[in-house]
């Protein structure tokens, strides 16, 4: 058989290997038994950890590892699996299991993740010049409640209350500063997708702040309208925002000779998931391209890589959405995503506009 394949007792311990496991891994059927061995390093915690847990409650066993391979010694990606052997009564008598190799699927998957940072880190560069403007306005705020403040307090006698004030109000444009700061730094940040709880509004509500610098520079007006009781949803809120990030931008660059409005809308929709759009007023979607918008490195901009908005539908299908687009040349384009929303165990509405 293709798969590397085993059998092990109700204890773990391997009674078996075929010929491809000890082909791979180069050791002798007497050697086989400390498949410890054969595990990448950085792995042997977490997979012993499995493998308890799974004797303990007669759970099925399922995970991924890096494999040593006896040739040459190179670590491959492979995906374990392992089912219990039980008799009548439900007593385990052993363990069948199987290890198929998925460096390839691993490669991708990596590939796929240095491609999404690198479209963040080239779109955040579109956004170099507002982020400036945006963080100029709280640091000028300092410096005149600074200089304001002094003042104050070298009056004769000092006016402690209104030097007060302004410190307050030097405190309230350094936390302006701080949050904006901190937006842009998630979306330069390069890490793992980490699945948690989102409210959808909040992450929208954060890029239209982000975005309106740019958007103003363009003769464009962003808005908003959000449901107010939208559950939440599970995924990786960074990508979230890239997603909104592209869109929003592609938005704008359709406006950006002739200014318009950018209107982003969340609601349940009819399939029970919810529903985000971004509608702009621009020239609209391309003839007969509208099928070919979310394709690699297919662009009608210029300068544009083409990998935008292919890796927008790579991520909103990753968190169990999809995503698509309409709209008639001369009446702008709308761009559609949906998310699937929380388990409702976990799921609690909240108001947030």
């Amino acid at each position: 058989m293709p798969a590397l394949a085993f059998v092990a007792d109700p204890k773990g311990n391997r009674t078996f290997m075929n010929r491809g496991w000890l082909e791979y891994t180069g050791l002798s059927r007497e050697e086989a038994s400390g498949w410890e061995k054969t595990i990448h390093p950085d792995d042997l915690n977490r997979i012993t950890e499995r493998l308890r847990a799974s004797e303990r409650t007669g759970q099925p066993l399922d995970y991924e590892a890096r494999l040593r391979r006896g040739s040459d010694g190179v670590y491959r990606w492979f995906l374990i699996r392992a089912v219990p052997v039980r008799t009548s009564a439900g007593k385990i008598v052993k363990w069948c299991g199987a290890a198929t190799d998925i460096e390839d699927r691993k490669r991708a998957e990596q590939l796929q993740g240095e491609l999404t940072h690198i479209s963040r880190v080239n779109a955040n560069g579109e956004l170099v010049a507002s982020i400036s403007h945006e963080l100029a306005q709280p640091i000028m705020a300092s410096t005149v409640n600074a200089k304001a403040s002094l003042r104050w307090l070298q009056h004769d006698p000092p006016n402690v209350t209104e030097a007060r004030k302004g410190t307050e109000k030097i405190i309230e444009a350094g936390a302006l500063a701080s949050e904006i700061i901190n937006r842009l730094r998630s979306l330069y940040k390069k890490a793992p997708p980490k699945q948690e709880l989102v409210v959808i509004n909040e992450v929208i509500g954060e890029m239209a702040g982000l975005m309106r610098g740019e958007a103003r520079g363009h003769g464009v007006s962003i808005r908003t309208d959000l449901k107010n009781d939208l559950r939440m949803t599970v995924a990786d809120r960074v990508q979230l925002q890239q997603v909104l990030m592209n869109l929003m931008l592609n938005g704008i660059e359709a406006m950006k000779d002739t200014g318009g409005v950018l209107t982003v809308k969340s609601q349940l929709g009819e399939d029970g998931q919810i529903h985000v759009s971004i509608h702009d007023t621009g020239p609209g979607l391309p003839l007969d391209k509208a099928d070919q918008i979310f394709d690699a490195f297919f662009t009608t901009k210029p300068q544009g890589s083409g990998m935008g908005l292919a890796i927008s539908k790579s991520i909103v299908e990753s968190q169990g959405g999809r995503i698509w687009a309409n709209g008639d040349v001369g009446r702008g384009a709308t761009f559609h995503f949906t998310l699937p929303v929380a388990p409702a165990e976990t799921n609690h509405p909240l108001d947030v506009s």
